[in-house]
Formats: C-alpha cells, structure tokens, sequence
C-alpha cells in the first residue's frame, strides 16, 4: 500500500482524550476486494482508565481484551444487537482506553459505502458509529487489527490537508458523551461543527 501516510503507535500513546481530538480530520480506511473506502474522521468519543463507562472498567475480559494495549489497535464489538462499533485502542499495553470513531465523512470508495446503505441523504451513509461500521464493512473480523499498518484490513493515515481539511470543517467542539447513562456529563465528546456528518449538534464547549 502507497500513497498514505499511517499515522504511527506513538500517536495513540497519550490518553484516550487527546487522541479523540488528535483523530479529527484524519483519514478512516478500510481495504476490501473491491478496493478501499472511507473518509475523514469527523467525530470521536474518548473512554479512559477508571472511567464507568468504558468496557474496561470491571477489568479485562475476552470481549474486552483488545483494549488493554498495544496502542493503535482496533477494538470493535457488538452494540444492542444490532451493529458494530470500531475504536482506537490507547496509552500503553496494560491500561485499557480507547477512542470510539463516531462518524466520518466519505471521501473515497463513496458508492461502495452507498452500496452496503441505501439511504436518500449523503450524511446518513456514515454519521454514526453503527452507520460507519456498516458502510465500511467493519465488523469482528476487524477486532484488533493493527492500525498502524498499511497492510492491515483497516488503518488511520494522515490527511495531507489536515490544516485546510480542519479550518473548513470547524471549529471543534466538545461535549458530554451522547447514548450512554454512566459517567454521561464528562466532556468526552469531540466533533467539527461545520461537517454534515456529525451524528448530532449539541451544546457547544470548545
């Protein structure tokens, strides 16, 4: 694979919360038979060690496993019954964050992603975690997968016009976490305001 620049394990060494915002504007990229599809991460959600509602907060377990390290893996499981989540795994092996990838915005493959969900508005293809999983064919098999790789199924490169890319998109706005009952209040949610695939608009804190 050439042509991207994959963004490297240091990069998700930090907590989960400065990865949420850092992954803004990068590239979602998923490599399938009939090539690749996927787009600018427009979205995120940061879950922390010791934090009530991330997966890890009991301890590790078989479905959960993949969230204690290393760093830049994915970790997608099985929500409501009814769709996948993928996430970025964060901070060193042994201590269990991630990122959960909320929505992004196509910018390649579009009409494979429009394919696998047939909806009358653009924005619905992928702005939502269930939504992008779908569009993407992200699914177990993706479970820890290294995004670091090129070679792997899926991965995170580099926008080339990151700065260009987050000035017409923005600004960034934070804000609680949205579909969750623990630890709702907690200012873990990240988005670019201007983006049409943005799951929801809520209160803005930048």
């Amino acid at each position: 694979m050439t042509g991207y620049r994959i963004l490297p394990a240091a990069f998700y060494q930090p907590s989960a919360e400065a990865v949420a915002r850092g992954l803004l504007g990068h590239w979602l990229i998923r490599k399938t038979a009939g090539g690749l599809c996927g787009g600018a991460i427009v979205e995120t959600e940061a879950y922390l060690k010791d934090d009530p509602a991330a997966h890890a907060f009991n301890g590790e377990t078989a479905r959960n496993r993949v969230m204690w390290g290393p760093p830049g893996r994915a970790y997608v499981y099985f929500v409501y019954g009814n769709h996948w989540c993928v996430n970025a795994v964060c901070r060193p092996a042994g201590i269990a964050e991630a990122v959960l990838i909320r929505a992004i915005e196509p910018a390649m493959g579009v009409e494979m992603m429009r394919a696998r969900r047939a909806v009358d508005r653009a924005q619905d293809v992928s702005n939502g975690p269930g939504k992008l999983c779908a569009a993407m064919d992200i699914d177990r098999n993706m479970n820890g997968v290294d995004l670091t790789d090129a070679k792997s199924p899926l991965f995170i490169a580099r926008n080339p016009r990151l700065k260009s890319f987050l000035s017409e998109r923005g600004p960034v706005v934070t804000t609680p976490r949205i579909g969750i009952t623990r630890a709702a209040a907690l200012p873990l949610r990240f988005y670019l305001e201007s983006s049409l695939f943005v799951s929801r608009l809520t209160g803005r804190k930048k």
